[in-house]
Formats: structure tokens, sequence, C-alpha cells
């Protein structure tokens, strides 16, 4: 079950984009993580994150990809998704199927936006359109936070702003120890990821998105907010908006069917 499951990298123009592989089907599923991919990329994490796609495996190649390795300061979400062009291209997966989580899904906007030519079917899931008021204020408190080093308030404050309180109640009593697990040597380049949320704008550009798309929200999501999903359903044409009732930015972790409501889109004709 858990052959080929590998992981490497594309040469990018000075540099180099981490990624990680698994399953041996045709098609190639493209994941984009999002800001916790500030922290830590996906290199040597194969196996873990291979888990939730097992049931892709004998019909997807499952491609996840990290922003490049030398993000330069200034760096913006039209940039990741032009990286995240090359690397496709230069990987030879064609046309793929393609999945954004927060971050990673104004990434994904932008990827079909400019370059439709390369997305066969787009899923964004608990993200947003552009940096709306509730964006800016969670981004600009975790910016404050990096800044001044304080892992345990950045981790703590995600996760408050992430999880249902169902989770919380479970989880918290392990709070202490989010200062000491993860910690990065240097917060650079998580501030880069941040810093280019609160540049992002493609509203007014959804109607170019031409190919199926799958929305995908919590109701309760305290960092995107629910109305972000609302403003790409009535923007991009054709579109399918699925709310998680209950659930928050986390909902593609705490929702059970979250991975086989993906997998059903992908496989619809």
């Amino acid at each position: 079950m858990f052959r080929n499951i590998k992981g490497g990298q594309v040469p990018l123009g000075g540099g180099a984009m981490s990624y990680v592989s698994f399953g041996h089907g045709e098609k190639a599923l493209a994941v984009l993580p999002g800001l916790s991919d500030g922290l830590a990329t996906v290199k040597e994490k194969a196996l873990p994150l291979s888990l939730p796609y097992r049931r892709y495996f004998s019909g997807y190649t499952v491609y996840m990809f990290s922003r490049r390795d030398d993000l330069p300061e200034g760096y913006s979400i039209r940039d990741m998704a032009d990286d995240q062009a090359v690397a496709l291209e230069r990987l030879g997966l064609g046309k793929v199927c393609l999945l954004g989580v927060s971050q990673g899904g104004m990434i994904a906007q932008r990827l079909a936006i400019d370059c439709a030519g390369l997305v066969e079917k787009l899923v964004i899931a608990v993200s947003a359109p552009r940096a709306n008021p509730l964006v800016q204020d969670r981004v600009f408190r975790w910016i404050e936070y990096a800044r001044r080093g304080d892992h345990r308030g950045l981790m703590t404050d995600t996760a408050e702003k992430s999880y249902s309180p169902r989770y919380l109640k479970r989880y918290r009593p392990f709070y202490p120890l989010l200062g000491l697990l993860g910690k990065p040597a240097s917060y650079d380049r998580f501030l880069v990821n941040a810093e280019a949320i609160l540049g992002f704008d493609a509203l007014d550009e959804l109607g170019k998105i031409a190919c199926p798309t799958l929305i995908i929200g919590g109701a309760d999501d305290k960092i995107v907010g629910i109305d972000a999903s609302y403003e790409m359903k009535a923007r991009i044409p054709g579109s399918e908006l699925y709310v998680y009732d209950g659930l928050g930015h986390a909902a593609y972790e705490e929702a059970g069917d979250f991975y086989d409501r993906v997998f059903s889109f992908l496989e619809r004709p």
C-alpha cells in the first residue's frame, strides 16, 4: 500500500522546491499546504503526509509541494504560483488536479487564473480570495509572535483559532509542549509567507477560473471567515461549495469525510 512514497526537489532559477509524492496512479494531484509550510517544509515527511491519501493511491500519484527553499523577502502569492507552474512543468505532470489549503488555496487560485492550461480540476479548502480584515488581523498577530520568537504563543493562538471546541477540549492540556516542539531556527521563511498573504487579492479575477471547482469551508472559521467561501462561490463560474457546520479552519483535519469528499469530486466525470 505504501510503495512509491518518496521525496525530491525541483530546480528553480537560483534555488529549488521540495516535494514529496505517493501513489502509483496515472492521474496527478498536486497539493499546496498552508502557512505552516513557513515553519517546516514537506521534506522527509512523505510517509506521514501520505496517510490521508491512501484511497487515492491506485488512481493518482499525489505530489505535495512546499514553497521554494530560498524564499526572498517580498515574495508574493503570484511569485509562488509562478514557481509552482515551473515545478509542474519540470516534473512533466501535464494537466493536474489541484488541492490548495488555506494559503495554498490562495496560490492555487492564482495558478488557475494565470496558468489555466495546467489545472484540470481545482479544490480550494478553508481559503479566501483576498486578505480580508479577519485574515489581516490574524496574520498580523502571528507576525508579531514570530518577530518576538514566541513559538508557544504562535502555536497556541493558531490552534485556538483553527480547531473546534470539542477538539480543543481534548488537546489544551498539551499546550505547554507547543513552545518546545517544532520551533524553527529562524522565522524568516514564515514571515515571508505571512506577508505574502497580506498582499493577496484575486477577487476581481476569479471569473477567469474555467476549470471545475469545489470550494470547502468551515462555518466557524475564525481565520479566513466563512464569507470568503461564499465570495469565491459567487465569482468562480460553475463552482460548488460545501460548508462544514460546527467546524472551522481545521475542517480538513477534523472532518472524517474531507478526503473522501475531495476524491469524489475529482472522480466525477
